[in-house]
């Protein structure tokens, strides 16, 4: 079992920054591919970033790619998600989910574990 908790959401003016983070424990953190998703009200989950069990490999929507950065500290047990230039359209909760698997996907049926997740309000 792994059990994630994301922490560092909160109410932002647009073009602010956030950074999120996810804690993990349980599992080995270091072997898993780790990735964040949001929910807006009345939208489907959807895949933000995932990145790779050493951090090598990274994954983003088109949407954020040039504004948000995933990246973990193993020796942490931690990943983290830096958020620049936020939309009102980022306004959602957000997700940490972990892989038992080494590589990063997009897909929410990779990953078996997820945190209760972290609320972002971007107000224009």
């Amino acid at each position: 079992q792994v059990q994630l908790v994301e922490s560092g959401g909160g109410l932002v003016q647009a073009g602010d920054s956030l950074r999120l983070s996810c804690a993990a424990s349980g599992r080995t953190f270091s072997g898993s591919a780790m990735g964040w998703f949001r929910q807006a009200p009345g939208k489907e989950r959807e895949f933000v970033a995932a990145i790779s069990w050493d951090g090598g490999t990274t994954l983003a929507s088109d949407s954020v790619r040039d504004r948000f950065t995933i990246s973990r500290d193993n020796a942490k047990n931690t990943v983290y998600l830096q958020m620049n230039s936020l939309k009102p359209e980022d306004t959602a909760v957000y997700y940490c989910a972990a892989r038992s698997g080494f590589f990063a996907k997009m897909s929410r049926a990779d990953y078996p574990y997820w945190g209760r997740g972290t609320q972002v309000t971007v107000s224009s």
